[in-house]
């Protein structure tokens, strides 16, 4: 169909379920091979340290991606891309699930995430177009669940589908999906007539200096706790590389006709206000998402699938909440559901800070739940203000740095709260050492009934001595650890009451700037 051509009426709620089902395979994709790790490095004979590039290949395309899907969708027009990008991505994955060996399944998860980095953007853009504005906060709704539940329900299937069947099944899930999503895109998703072929040439300095910039960020966020940060001299030099290549890509963008990133698009102030507290949530959510099941797996002992499905209260929270929040949002002021949202989410982690060594199922399960609401309540209407006044024809350039940031912010937050929590206990272990003296009568009455039991059950008194100090400093280490979870839960609940404020200066949600195309 040409650019110019009418496009056909389509109920806009089909073409939602069309694009959905590529943005839902894609967000799963980020965290569904997580639980996997274990299972394809043994079955590969690789350690853990190498499978995790499996992770890390797939988060730098995707990323190098995201920010061009807008001048990508004008070169080579939208429904083409959105095809080529469900195409690609389904036929990667089921050659990762085919891969007979770790490099082979690295390769293809480049190519996976490349294909998929478009799909975000390109599903958003699509369905702020396809709804009128004021039914765009049903559709922001509707699409935050794919966006918010699928990284909460990934480790859930990806445990199951490990544990029943193989890890090459995280991969295979997808090929069925990926054909529904083919088949309805194109029958009833089509180009709108201002989308073209971009009469400009390529701007390859740009698309070159961002994928070195974005790319060498993402290596640095995956693998810098791991070697240690700027200890790390690869580390510390390609943190430099990335941060000149970023400076420069700035440069040239506002300087170039024709760049490939519109980076203008941040003079509007409720948007540019909005994709920086998208950024924050992303750092929250998704740093909040490392701590639980780390603590619920090595400090209670819950094997990896239940682990799972003690996170599910808040995508069971976000699924329910988002609809309604959408249909509420065109009768209410959405920056008081976005205050709302932020007070709550940081009374829900300051709950979990709470917590201790002796909390159950449902001490996890209500913050959790309503911390899913309160989600719901932060995504629609910040999606729904940051767009409100975007003109039609940069809707993809800006939802696809929108996209970005957020994911940025997602990875930023995940290598900053392990790096917390491997601080945090260095210096909590240390305090709490120092506690362990003679003096304390507690502490010495709790290691000689260690010692007692230890002999009780055959140990010599020189062996059970050194047993009861080896258990006494396991109890240490713990409560180190727990201790730095809470700290971290308080730290990640102050950021959200701080960031209230930024709201005020958000516009409220207006009719459409700029032109608007004909549908």
């Amino acid at each position: 169909m040409s650019a110019t051509a009418e496009r056909p009426h389509v109920n806009p709620w089909i073409v939602a379920i069309a694009v959905m089902f590529g943005t839902f395979m894609e967000v799963l994709d980020t965290t569904v091979v997580n639980v996997s790790l274990p299972h394809i490095a043994g079955s590969m004979s690789a350690s853990i340290d190498e499978a995790t590039w499996a992770l890390t290949s797939y988060l730098v395309a995707n990323a190098m991606i995201l920010p061009i899907t807008g001048w990508l969708a004008n070169y080579f027009g939208r429904k083409r891309l959105l095809m080529m990008s469900v195409i690609g991505f389904t036929v990667a994955s089921f050659f990762c699930g085919f891969a007979p060996t770790l490099p082979i399944l690295i390769v293809f998860r480049v190519i996976q995430g490349a294909a998929g980095g478009a799909l975000q953007p390109l599903s958003q853009a699509v369905l702020l177009e396809a709804f009128p504005p004021d039914q765009r906060g049903k559709a922001m709704g509707f699409w935050g669940l794919g966006i918010v539940v699928a990284p909460i329900l990934g480790p859930v299937l990806g445990g199951w589908l490990t544990d029943a069947y193989s890890w090459r099944w995280v991969f295979y899930i997808n090929i069925p999906v990926g054909i529904a999503s083919l088949l309805m895109t194109r029958w009833f998703v089509f180009d709108p007539p201002y989308i073209q072929r971009s009469k400009l040439g390529v701007d390859y300095w740009g698309i070159g200096l961002l994928a070195v910039g974005i790319g060498g960020l993402q290596i640095v966020l995956d693998k810098g706790q791991q070697e240690d940060w700027f200890a790390s001299s690869w580390i510390l030099s390609l943190f430099i590389t990335a941060l000149v290549a970023l400076g420069w890509f700035i440069y040239h963008e506002l300087r170039v006709k024709g760049p490939v990133v519109d980076l203008r698009v941040f003079k509007d102030r409720t948007y540019s206000t909005g994709t920086l507290l998208m950024t924050m949530l992303g750092f929250v959510l998704y740093g909040s998402m490392v701590l639980l099941p780390i603590w619920l797996q090595t400090l209670l002992g819950y094997p990896s699938l239940q682990a799972g499905w003690a996170l599910a209260p808040r995508g069971l929270g976000s699924f329910i909440a988002m609809p309604l929040v959408g249909a509420m949002l065109s009768k209410f002021d959405a920056r008081k559901f976005l205050a709302t949202g932020l007070v709550v989410s940081s009374a829900t982690l300051f709950q979990l800070s709470r917590l201790n060594l002796n909390a159950g199922y449902w001490d996890f399960f209500w913050p959790q739940f309503v911390q899913g609401v309160s989600l719901a309540m932060l995504f629609v209407p910040l999606t729904t203000i940051t767009m409100s006044r975007i003109p039609k024809e940069k809707m993809g350039n800006a939802a696809s740095m929108f996209n970005l940031l957020r994911n940025i912010g997602g990875s930023v937050g995940i290598a900053g709260v392990t790096t917390m929590v491997a601080r945090f206990a260095q210096s909590n272990t240390a305090d709490l050492v120092h506690q362990i003296t003679p003096y304390n009568q507690k502490a010495m009455g709790l290691m000689r009934g260690m010692q007692q039991s230890m002999m009780a059950h055959g140990s010599a008194p020189n062996v059970a001595y050194r047993q009861s100090y080896a258990q006494m400093f396991g109890l240490v280490q713990q409560q180190a650890t727990i201790l730095s979870f809470l700290e971290i839960f308080r730290i990640l609940s102050v950021i959200f009451l701080a960031l209230v404020p930024l709201v005020l200066i958000m516009k409220r949600p207006g009719k459409m700037a700029g032109p608007v195309a004909a549908h």
